[in-house]
C-alpha cells in the first residue's frame, strides 16, 4: 500500500468515526468531503481495510443505500444485523427510509 493511500484511509477512518449512532453516509459522500470525489472506490477499499480499528464500517454504503460492502464483513449478515442493532431497517440488503437516515459529512462536519 502506497504511504499517501495509507493517509487517505486514516482520513477516511476519521470521518466514518463521527457518523452517528442509527444513521448512515456513502462511500462517495465521504469522498467527497475528503476532497476526492471520483475516490468513492477508494472509500470502498478503506472500509474493507478498517476492521480492527473500532471504525464502524457498517455505516457506510452505496449511493442508494444499499449494502453493498456486506460480503466483506464476518458471517452472512453481520453488516445488516449491525445496523438493524441501531434500528435501521433493512430489506433485501436495502436500508428503508434512506434518505431520512442520510448523513452528509460535507454538511454535518
Amino acid at each position: 500500500m502506497k504511504p499517501e493511500t495509507s493517509g487517505f484511509f486514516e482520513k477516511v477512518y476519521d470521518v466514518v468515526r463521527q457518523i452517528p449512532y442509527g444513521r448512515v453516509t456513502s462511500y462517495g459522500a465521504i469522498a467527497k468531503y475528503l476532497g476526492a470525489a471520483k475516490s468513492a472506490r477508494i472509500v470502498g477499499y478503506a472500509m474493507n481495510g478498517s476492521h480492527g480499528k473500532n471504525v464502524p464500517a457498517h455505516r457506510v454504503v452505496n449511493r442508494k443505500g444499499l449494502l453493498t460492502g456486506k460480503h466483506h464483513f464476518e458471517g452472512t449478515n453481520l453488516m445488516q444485523q449491525l445496523l438493524e442493532n441501531e434500528g435501521i431497517e433493512v430489506i433485501e440488503n436495502q436500508i428503508q427510509n434512506f434518505e431520512a437516515l442520510y448523513w452528509d459529512p460535507v454538511k454535518e462536519l
